[in-house]
């Protein structure tokens, strides 16, 4: 029986491309930066990359805020400053919150089953202000923000952290859901707990890590959780 839910928060309950395009977009705007579509994507493969190599350690949180910048102005020759792209982008992101569909009706349903728990790797105060932008808090029993715990997922201590900080938690009546395979899927993996994947592009499964259930509608969750 599952009674703690661990729950990402971005692409799983928040529509993070939407936020990250419309922050993105004011604050290139705003230092004479083209931002069309494929400066916007491209940024987005560029981001993630470079969040995938804070998940292996290979750079730091403070690193992967201007290095993002610097790539993209490079790979399109822009003139401008990195660090003040990142400032201004790390400002406007904290005002964008749109939830994906579905969430609105599943998070209650949630909370009203079982102690739900928010696990996110955003930047502390970017994703205070959403969580607060979109009213989440009153679905969570504890936010825990990678920025404040110490460690990233899918990082064991991070998830050792939460476990201490969660009273009565057991392992074996605890569950991980998101969308993120190399942060959510992969650290629940490492804590040794059970993983559910939200898989809305029904992308294969892969071989690792092991995912123990996947969905591709937020509607679905439920019942998901209730058979496990």
């Amino acid at each position: 029986m599952i009674r703690f839910v661990l729950l990402d928060l971005d692409d799983t309950i928040l529509d993070f491309r939407a936020a990250e395009h419309a922050a993105l977009r004011k604050a290139l705007t705003s230092l004479s930066v083209p931002a069309g579509e494929a400066v916007l994507a491209r940024y987005s493969v560029i981001n993630g990359e470079h969040w995938k190599r804070l998940e292996r350690g290979e750079i730091t949180r403070a690193e992967l805020k201007t290095a993002r910048f610097c790539a993209l102005f490079r790979e399109f020759g822009v003139a401008a400053p990195a660090d003040e792209a990142a400032h201004r982008y790390e400002a406007l992101l904290g005002g964008e919150a749109p939830l994906l569909p579905g969430a609105a009706e599943v998070l209650p349903a949630l909370a009203a089953r079982y102690r739900l728990f928010a696990v996110t790797n955003g930047t502390a105060a970017t994703q205070h202000r959403r969580i607060a932008g979109a009213d989440l808090a009153r679905f969570f029993e504890q936010i825990f923000i990678s920025e404040e715990v110490g460690a990233p997922k899918p990082e064991r201590a991070y998830f050792e952290a939460c476990f201490a900080a969660i009273p009565g938690f057991c392992r074996a009546e605890a569950v991980i859901v998101g969308d993120s395979l190399t942060s959510d899927i992969a650290g629940g993996v490492r804590a040794g707990i059970r993983t559910v994947w939200f898989n809305p592009a029904h992308a294969p499964t892969p071989d690792a890590p092991r995912v123990d259930a996947q969905f591709a509608a937020l509607s679905e969750l439920p019942a998901l959780l209730e058979g496990m």
